[in-house]
């Protein structure tokens, strides 16, 4: 039988052992320090003034009192160091750090996490809540394969429900693409007040753009003559997407007609003459600018049409030129802007 025990070498009473009180209160000091550890630092040098009781990991390369015991826990008590050696299991509170640390043989190291586990809320450098209840604060988050592949799965009970991922600028939403209210895949903006659909993929995979500027634009009436030099306008929508709105009134009638958003853009003019003895209707480009141009010869009625790809500004404003005498037929399928931006 040895003179120690096996795990914290706290010393036996013998039998016929003189001053049996001193090995007993030694062992209880052992006890003292060692049962619910708590290490204060992990040090090479001592300190100068520690408090009886206290506990220390020592580090490499320790000098004075310390030297030659790297990796033991060196114990203040009497007004002189004792050290023992950490066995593996051995575990500590390292007050320093706000850690427990477990010792695995070769040094202490943070206690593992479990292989599997159920958490009601998790925070990853971040306070998770009731609705955010897993949190992660970080530059980047890995989702790597395990196999060939990986995916991210984002699951909704009914269609009516969210299914999506949305992109913020100080916790307001500006971007969301996923399944919104519906399971139409859509790709939402906001400017922070209201959303508006960009784009959207039906279940048949049909694309639409619902917000892609798009017009078809006419004056109501039946005919007019317009002036030799005189400009006009349009005055309804056969179609409106995407903003367009009707500008300042134009001399021959009707409003401008004004592009919401700069880009290229398909555009097409078509004008239904009734009577011509000569005639040039033009589109104009911010009352200036001549786009396209429609020319007719004195002759019955007839339609013409033209199309162009311009590059417009949000802004600009889009009216009818014209030259000549001709009588103009009015309203939906007649004399028309159509324009759609690309």
């Amino acid at each position: 039988m040895t003179d120690t025990t096996a795990n914290l070498d706290m010393p036996f009473i013998l039998p016929s052992q003189a001053q049996k009180h001193v090995t007993h209160n030694e062992a209880l000091l052992r006890l003292d320090a060692l049962v619910h550890l708590t290490i204060v630092a992990e040090q090479a040098i001592p300190p100068t003034s520690p408090a009886d009781g206290t506990c220390y990991s020592v580090a490499a390369e320790p000098t004075g009192a310390r030297s030659g015991k790297t990796g033991c826990v060196a114990i203040w008590q009497d007004g002189a160091w004792s050290f023992v050696a950490p066995k593996t299991g051995w575990r500590a509170w390292f007050s320093a750090l706000s850690r427990l640390k477990v010792f695995s043989g070769a040094g202490w190291q943070d206690i593992p996490l479990p292989a599997s586990g159920s958490f009601a809320e998790l925070g990853i450098d971040a306070t998770p809540d009731a609705t955010n209840r897993l949190a992660l604060s970080s530059p980047a988050s890995l989702f790597n394969h395990a196999g060939g592949g990986h995916q991210i799965k984002i699951n909704k009970a009914v269609a009516a429900d969210t299914a999506s991922l949305l992109f913020q600028t100080d916790f307001t939403g500006h971007a969301e693409m996923g399944l919104a209210g519906d399971n139409a895949f859509s790709v939402k903006v906001s400017d922070g007040a209201t959303w508006k659909n960009g784009l959207s993929i039906s279940s048949a995979g049909h694309v639409s753009r619902p917000n892609q500027p798009a017009a078809r634009a006419y004056r109501s009436g039946t005919s007019f003559s317009p002036a030799a030099g005189q400009q006009s306008g349009v005055s309804a929508f056969g179609l409106n997407q995407g903003g367009f709105t009707f500008g300042a009134a134009v001399a021959g009638g009707g409003n401008a007609l004004v592009v919401p958003a700069a880009g290229p853009f398909l555009v097409a003019i078509q004008v239904a003459v009734l009577t011509s003895s000569g005639h040039t209707t033009s589109l104009m480009l911010n009352g200036a600018q001549t786009l396209v141009s429609l020319s007719g010869t004195g002759s019955g009625a007839q339609t013409q049409s033209s199309t162009g790809v311009f590059s417009l500004s949000a802004g600009d404003f889009l009216t009818f030129g014209h030259a000549g005498t001709a009588q103009l037929e009015l309203g939906a399928g007649k004399t028309e802007i159509s324009l759609a931006l690309l």
